[in-house]
């Protein structure tokens, strides 16, 4: 029985609201149970100096959790003087999986920043923020296209992500804090909404896990991400 008494692959129950910002181009706050992302995009006419006349654009990301995100308090990292390895990995994470998703070309040669904020953490935040950072940064470039400054939309695939993981000798999906925290494996999967991979992440703690475990954990993720996609399509259908 897993502790939230979901089925091993049920996801969280997902909410995606759009427009969560005055100011951003896109915006939206993600929640996957009990773990709330605000992402919202940015738009600059202008790409990185070492792109400059490359004829493509660039989408990036940063990543932050707010001090009581979590249990306790956390020290803000501006506040350190250092963003963390942690961080950084992350943030290279969602901006990767963004950028798998769009044509580049077509964008042009401006920049797209994705910040993901994590207002309350209970596992899987990474995987929030790319599914929450793709409705954003689609949103942006609509917003780009009714401006008359693109002819289509350049955010030409679906990108998102889920963990999974061995919890008490089963294969589950959506790892909340309480299973992620004991689990014997654990995943990170995202794909794109045609079922392309993007990047698995999958690590053992303790036990080592089998070939066929770790198909039974893709196999988790793919419906899952399936879900993920849809909820996409309905947020920016609104």
């Amino acid at each position: 029985m897993r502790p939230s008494g979901r089925a091993r692959d049920a996801l969280r129950p997902i909410s995606i609201e759009t427009g969560a910002t005055k100011h951003a181009e896109g915006s939206c706050l993600i929640r996957m149970g009990d773990t709330h992302v605000l992402c919202t995009a940015s738009v600059e006419g202008r790409t990185p100096p070492w792109m400059r006349n490359s004829g493509l654009g660039w989408v990036t990301a940063e990543y932050g959790m707010l001090p009581r995100a979590t249990h306790t308090r956390n020290r803000r990292e501006a506040s350190a003087g250092k963003i963390t390895g942690r961080t950084q990995e992350i943030q290279r994470l969602i901006g990767r999986s963004l950028r798998a998703g769009t044509d580049r070309v077509a964008m042009g040669e401006r920049q797209i920043t994705v910040d993901c904020d994590v207002l309350q953490a209970d596992g899987g935040t990474r995987c929030a923020s790319i599914t929450g950072g793709w409705v954003a940064l689609w949103l942006a470039a609509q917003k780009l296209v009714d401006a008359g400054e693109l002819k289509e939309n350049p955010i030409s695939e679906h990108v998102a992500a889920v963990s999974c993981g061995v919890y008490a000798g089963q294969t589950v999906l959506d790892l909340d804090y309480a299973e992620d925290s004991e689990a014997g494996t654990d995943a990170n999967v995202v794909m794109t909404g045609s079922g392309g991979m993007v990047e698995v992440q999958g690590s053992a703690e303790g036990a080592t896990f089998s070939r066929d475990e770790l198909n039974a954990l893709l196999d988790l993720a793919s419906a899952g991400i399936a879900q993920l996609v849809a909820a996409q399509k309905e947020a920016i259908s609104r």
